[in-house]
């Protein structure tokens, strides 16, 4: 009788290409045969192109990142939701003799299955936890604690780093403003930052620019859409982007009459919303999400639409959670929109996921992993869609 082993190579290829990216990852650890097969580039290369979409959320506590599990399907029916923080991802330290030595990560930062991470001690990695692939990259001079990075797509599909570093000394300066639009404004008064280009082919940094403080990308906040990198500037009154393909910045207004919060991707990872509060002295501080719709072809700018899901204010204990550092998701439970938001651990509790819909705020006391103590690194709560696509490597 014929097993699923004895098949032709290719016909379970074909197969394969058409399962869930996260139920391959369940047949890794199974055998040899498996693990090769879902490292393969014929099978990455057919993966993307047939196999359906499935996101899922992780989180970022103190220095790992672990799978975040929800049931919000009943919210709606009454059925109390839940969380668990299960399932911490390993990212294995390369330097060291012992394999099973975890790295600690200080940022991640998510594009096409792929996690860029700074550690701890701040070198940088890019990471597939699907297919478990590294790459560790080396600085054109050194690691810097200030330095900054974001990960993206060119429109050929080749990946590319941006580095985003502070100078110091104006001596420094030793690059031409060629980066920035022309309605960006250049002020010599203006902190200074240079920007550099990892390229996974040449395997190799470049420069590319130095632009002033002024419309300077608050990085930290980046996500990347199609590709496409987009921050809030360090006043949040503009949203910039990054195009890999021109390697050039873009920017344009926020909605005006809010105060901006977070960035953050729908379910699939396909359209680009951020969360926002305004306050006015009737209804006191109240909570909108805002989501990306279509790009005008000529203008190229983005239109949005608005939905409040926090209104008639937000009380005192829970104000704290709709402040700098908030990280969310959104998506949609029988056309009703659901927040999932996360913070810092305060005085009140540990419990960092809370879930905003229909105008009422829901705490959770939700299982699994948690921060140690008040004072633990900022949580970071992102979606992340699972693939098997493959890191480049260069020359």
């Amino acid at each position: 009788m014929m097993t699923f082993n004895d098949l032709p190579e290719d016909l379970v290829v074909e197969i394969l290409s058409r399962v869930p990216a996260v139920f391959l990852a369940r047949l890794r650890s199974t055998s040899k045969r498996w693990n090769t097969l879902i490292k393969d580039g014929k099978l990455s290369k057919k993966h993307s192109s047939n196999a359906p979409r499935h996101s899922m959320a992780i989180v970022l506590i103190d220095h790992k990142v672990y799978s975040v599990r929800s049931n919000l399907r009943g919210i709606h029916n009454s059925v109390a939701p839940y969380v668990n923080i299960t399932c911490h991802f390993s990212l294995k330290e390369h330097l060291s003799n012992n394999y099973s030595t975890k790295v600690d990560i200080g940022h991640v930062f998510h594009c096409d299955g792929l996690l860029l991470c700074t550690t701890k001690d701040y070198r940088l990695v890019v990471w597939n936890p699907l297919s478990g692939e590294t790459r560790w990259i080396q600085p054109r001079f050194c690691y810097k604690k200030d330095d900054c990075y974001a990960l993206g797509r060119s429109s050929c599909n080749k990946y590319k780093i941006l580095r985003q570093g502070r100078l110091i000394n104006p001596s420094e300066e030793r690059y031409v403003y060629n980066i920035v639009g022309e309605d960006l404004v250049i002020n010599n008064s203006q902190e200074r930052y240079e920007y550099e280009i990892y390229d996974f082919n040449s395997n190799s940094w470049r420069s590319i620019g130095v632009i002033t403080g002024l419309f300077n990308p608050n990085i930290t906040s980046g996500v990347s859409v199609n590709g496409i990198t987009y921050w809030f500037d360090i006043s949040e009154q503009f949203l910039l982007s990054f195009d890999f393909s021109t390697e050039r910045f873009g920017s344009e207004s926020l909605p005006e009459g809010d105060s901006h919060l977070a960035l953050s991707v729908t379910r699939q990872g396909k359209r680009l919303c951020m969360l926002s509060t305004n306050y006015t002295y009737v209804t006191g501080t109240n909570v909108n999400l805002w989501i990306a719709t279509k790009t005008s072809e000529n203008t190229r700018a983005m239109s949005w639409s608005k939905f409040p899901i926090l209104r008639g204010g937000v009380g005192l204990r829970y104000r704290c959670h709709f402040r700098e550092g908030v990280s969310f998701f959104a998506y949609q439970v029988k056309e009703k929109i659901v927040v999932v938001s996360c913070h810092r651990p305060n005085r009140h509790s540990k419990d960092i996921i809370h879930i905003v819909e229909n105008d009422k705020f829901i705490e959770l006391d939700h299982h699994g992993a948690k921060p140690t103590h008040e004072l633990s690194p900022t949580t970071r709560l992102l979606i992340y869609v699972p693939s098997l696509v493959q890191i480049q490597h260069g020359i």
